[in-house]
Parts: structure tokens; C-alpha cells; sequence
């Protein structure tokens, strides 16, 4: 099938960006997972595979990046989405940067969003009255630059009561016995798809999955196929992947996997009731990233349907690494217990914890996988979300371009989620605004790394930077210095140990001083504050 839209698109390519939530290093197929994800790792297969994209460490500073081609902090959402006074720190979209969506309507892109946004303001689910998407604080799609939107504007909630959730500009609710947000966001895209195809114009679509963010919740046939498959262990699991991805050639064979973390137990230590417990939790949350899968293959099988596949770039990655926390986004685990009062029907309850008598998965029960499966999730690496050791900020990036990718490339390459903007200017061939409602715009932060795509030779220039509550790293060649706050400085030679198992910081003291004195520059320039400064504004 042909239509306008693929051949208006000859010279410029239809531009998808699929992110998914709390995802780790290790948990797609391609990647050395267990889990079944078929067409993700067919996209693998037929494009190209990075094996250093690197993230921002938590959800909301991610988005923000990868939307405007800039560092959190100049974006405007250096920690989270409370406002602290301070332009770095005001938890929504700077009026001095751009959106991709806003750099490619000049160039004749329709704009469409389908899932999770988390980038404009907070929106706790105490204070309905107080939601305002468009008004100065709570910029949403709309307002941003997206010409059709569907999803939630939070970071996380319930999968089958979502709240704030908007189609265009207006609130709505869960429609249907059978609503899952997951397949609601496949949904929606493919929706899009169908409407944009139909058209003039090249398209770009990001599409944004709550899953698997907690909580563990996805429909009971998924979790059969995997129930009863965790009973080994999360060792069992690591040392299982990690087999998978020496094989594979994603790791090197000489980069050990890192120690179990000493606040995971060992697997043989639990009770038998507890062990049995554990493995449905895993369960769940590799269903959650199986519906995912599921989703995305009708994405992809909607592109083919519809003419545009061929000339139609798809790129996937996570937003940050697994997640140890107790359903603690955004501080505040206590807003959970009144979570069906503006979403679900009326008698609904919800149980919040992760509490062994009780069988996740199903809309009443709201729990997470907790730190050892995280832990598992990060293979081969170590820490989590929210720090900036490879376990928090390195992510499977997939490209799938079958009329300018070569098929099974494979690019070890660090690259950033602020090259994403750069990268779909340059296959668009549009330009970076220089201005924004008048206001002069930050200049781009990121690097096109189309020539990976297309299989050519490709190194990024600029040193890359990570800063999150006070957790800080420069990554620059095959060097990276990292702390974990508020710890000192750790200096790794990624060739030869990306899993962080040998600190050269003291013999290399040279080296980590250059690079300390460029992370010190880089945050100087874009008033990154220190993390106790940080929680003095947080306090007001």
C-alpha cells in the first residue's frame, strides 16, 4: 500500500521515538532478558543496535532532555516537577527551549504524542483543582508544540484507573471494562499513525509507556506465561543474562558482572511462602514488559499496513535503569491510598504495599518489584535509578530505519538522550529555532549520530554529563568519572571495566582531575546547584 504521506516522505522520513518507564539494561530479549519481546528484538535484527545510550537517571529529567536536545537543568526540570524558584529547578519546560515538536512544525511535521508526559508541572492526585494543563507552570503537549495528544500527565498511577489523563485539551476518564493504559497508549499511537498516513505531511510520534514503572499491575494471562520461571532467584537471573550478553557480544567477556547488591539477600535465605512470592512479583513485571512488547508490534505491523514502514525512522530506549524505591516518585508515597477517587468507580479500594499475603497484578493491589529484581534488571551493572552508575543511566537504544539503516549494526558509541533532538533535525533536514514566542532559545546541546545509523564510522565530540540530586558523572572518550553522592569521586576506564569494579581515581589522580575541573565547568555554566542547596529550595 503506498499513500501521500509515504511519498511526500522520500526525502524526509517519518520520525517515531518510543520510551518506556523504569525499564533495565537487561530486560528485552535482544539484551540477554528472558522475558519474550519479539518485536523489539526484531527491530535489533533489522536495524541498529546502541550499546552506550545513556539516559538522565529518572524519569521527568529524562523527558525533558530528550524533548529539547538540552541538559535537565537548562531545560528547566533539574530534579523533579515541584518548582523550587529557580529557573534550573522549576519542574516544568523552560520558555527558552524548544521542543522536537516545535522545531519540526516549520518543516512541515504533523506532531503527535501518545502516553506518558511528566514534564509540566506536579500533578498530585490530592489536588485535582489545582491541575491547569497550558497555564504558566503546567505546559502539556498542546501547548508544546504536539498537534494531537493522548495520555497522563503525571509520572505514574494506576494501569487500568490512570489519572490525569487527557485526550487533547480535556481531562477524561477509563473507558470500558477491559482499559489497560498500556494498550490504550499502542492504541492511541496506531491511531495516529492512521490519521497522519492519510495526509500530506511526515509525521513524528513519541510515544511514551508507563510500564514498567511500578506498580505491578497487567492483565492475568500475561502473568501466567511467566509465573512459576523467577523460582531460581534473582542470581539465577543475573547470571543467566549476563551469560546471554557476553555471548551476544554486547559486554566484553573480561567486564565481570557486578556483586549482588549487600541489601539484596541470597535467594536460599527466604522462607519458601516469600521465595514463592518474589517470583510473581518478577512475574509481573516481566508481563508488564511483554504487554509493552505486544503494543509496540502493533505499532510497527500499523507502519506496514499503512505504506510508511519503509521510510520511517523508530527508535526505542528507557528513561533511567531499574527501580529499587518503594513507591516513593516524586517523595511522596502517601498520595496512593486515595488513588481511585477521581478515576475509578465508586467502591473501588486499592491496597498500597508490598505485602506478601497479597497477589499482585490486579487493579486493587498497587506494589513494586523492590531492589533485588532491580538488581537483576541492571545486569551486568550496579545501582539503580536515581544514580548515575551505569545501572541508573544506561539504556538499550533500537533503531529501525529499513530504507537508511544497515540491518544488524551494531555501534558501541556513547551517545545521550540530547542527541535524539540533533539526530531527528538532521533526518528531517530541518532547523534548530533560534527563537521561541520571541524569546531566544538555548542553543542545541546534542549531536546527530545519523551517520551510526546509516552504519558509518561515528565518535560524539562533546563529553557527556549527568547530574541528579547530587549524584555526578563526566563521561568523555573511554573515561568516566562518577560519584554517588555524597561520596567522592570514582574514575573507571569504560574499555576495560564499563560494570565499575575498579576505581583508578588514585592512580590516575591526574586524570580525574581534568575531568573534575570539566564537570565543575559544565555545571558552573548551567547553574546545576549543589544537592544540599537543592533540598534547602525543596524545603522552601
Amino acid at each position: 500500500m503506498t499513500s501521500a504521506a509515504s511519498a511526500d516522505t522520500a526525502g524526509r522520513p517519518n520520525l517515531i521515538v518510543i520510551l518506556c518507564d523504569d525499564m533495565g539494561f537487561s530486560d528485552i530479549g535482544c539484551f540477554g532478558s528472558e522475558i519474550a519481546t519479539p518485536n523489539l528484538d526484531a527491530m535489533a535484527r533489522k536495524g541498529v543496535t546502541f550499546t552506550q545510550m545513556y539516559n538522565c537517571a529518572r524519569c521527568c529529567p529524562t523527558r525533558a532532555s530528550l524533548l529539547t536536545g538540552l541538559y535537565p537543568h537548562q531545560a528547566g526540570v533539574g530534579h523533579m516537577v515541584g518548582d523550587y524558584g529557580v529557573p534550573e529547578y522549576q519542574g516544568y519546560l523552560r520558555g527558552d527551549c524548544v521542543t522536537i515538536a516545535e522545531a519540526l512544525k516549520p518543516a512541515g511535521y504533523r506532531t503527535m504524542y501518545s502516553g506518558k508526559w511528566h514534564c509540566g508541572g506536579n500533578y498530585n492526585i490530592r489536588t485535582p483543582e489545582r491541575w491547569a494543563p497550558g497555564t504558566k507552570g503546567y505546559p502539556y503537549p498542546i501547548s508544546r508544540g504536539f498537534d494531537r495528544f493522548y495520555g497522563t500527565l503525571a509520572g505514574c498511577g494506576n494501569y487500568y484507573y490512570p489519572h490525569a489523563l487527557m485526550e487533547q485539551d480535556r481531562f477524561i476518564r477509563p473507558e470500558g471494562d477491559d482499559f489497560y493504559y498500556t494498550d490504550a497508549i499502542s492504541e492511541q499511537a496506531c491511531r495516529m499513525i492512521d490519521e497522519a498516513a492519510g495526509g500530506e505531511e511526515p509525521f513524528f510520534l513519541h510515544v511514551c509507556y508507563t510500564a514498567p514503572h511500578w506498580p505491578l499491575q497487567v492483565p492475568e494471562e500475561d502473568i501466567a506465561r511467566y509465573a512459576g520461571r523467577y523460582r531460581g532467584g534473582w542470581d539465577a537471573v543475573r547470571t543467566a543474562r549476563h551469560e546471554r550478553l557476553n555471548a551476544s557480544g554486547i559486554l566484553k567477556s573480561t567486564w565481570g558482572i557486578s556483586p549482588r547488591d549487600p541489601e539484596a539477600p541470597r535467594w536460599e535465605e527466604l522462607r519458601p511462602a516469600r521465595r514463592d512470592w518474589d517470583d510473581l512479583r518478577m512475574a509481573v513485571y516481566a508481563a508488564q514488559v511483554d504487554r509493552m512488547d505486544q503494543g509496540i508490534g502493533r505499532i510497527l505491523s500499523r507502519l506496514r499496513e499503512r505504506g510508511v514502514e519503509d521510510n520511517t525512522i523508530v527508535m526505542f530506549l528507557s528513561d533511567n535503569g531499574g527501580c529499587a524505591e518503594f513507591l516513593r516518585e516524586d517523595g511522596d508515597e502517601s498520595s496512593w491510598p486515595g488513588l481511585y477517587r477521581h478515576t475509578a468507580p465508586p467502591g473501588r479500594t486499592c491496597t498500597v504495599g508490598n505485602i506478601e499475603a497479597m497477589r499482585p497484578g490486579p487493579a486493587t493491589t498497587f506494589m513494586s518489584y523492590d531492589l533485588p529484581w532491580a538488581n537483576a534488571s541492571n545486569t551486568p551493572f550496579r545501582l539503580y535509578k536515581h544514580w548515575v552508575h551505569e545501572g541508573g543511566i544506561a539504556t538499550p537504544l533500537l533503531v529501525q530505519w529499513p530504507a537508511g539503516a544497515r540491518p544488524g549494526v551494531r555501534s558501541g558509541a556513547p551517545c545521550h538522550v540530547i542527541d535524539i533532538m540533533a539526530t531527528c533535525l538532521d533526518a528531517a533536514g530541518a532547523s534548530y529555532p533560534e527563537q521561541r514566542d520571541g524569546t531566544a532559545v538555548q542553543p542545541l546541546e546534542g549531536e546527530s549520530f545519523l551517520p551510526a545509523v546509516s552504519g558509518r564510522e561515528w565518535e560524539r565530540v562533546k563529553p557527556i554529563f549527568f547530574e541528579h540530586e547530587g549524584n555526578r558523572a563526566v563521561r568523555h572518550g573511554p573515561w568516566k568519572l562518577v560519584s554517588k553522592w555524597p561520596g567522592p569521586w570514582e574514575l573507571y576506564d569504560m574499555d576495560a571495566d564499563r560494570t565499575e569494579q575498579h576505581d583508578l581515581a588514585d592512580k590516575d589522580a591526574d586524570r580525574a582531575k581534568r575531568l573534575a575541573a570539566m564537570y565543575d565547568g559544565w555545571a558552573a555554566a548551567r547553574n546545576v546547584l549543589p544537592w544540599d542547596e537543592v533540598q534547602r529550595l525543596q524545603r522552601g
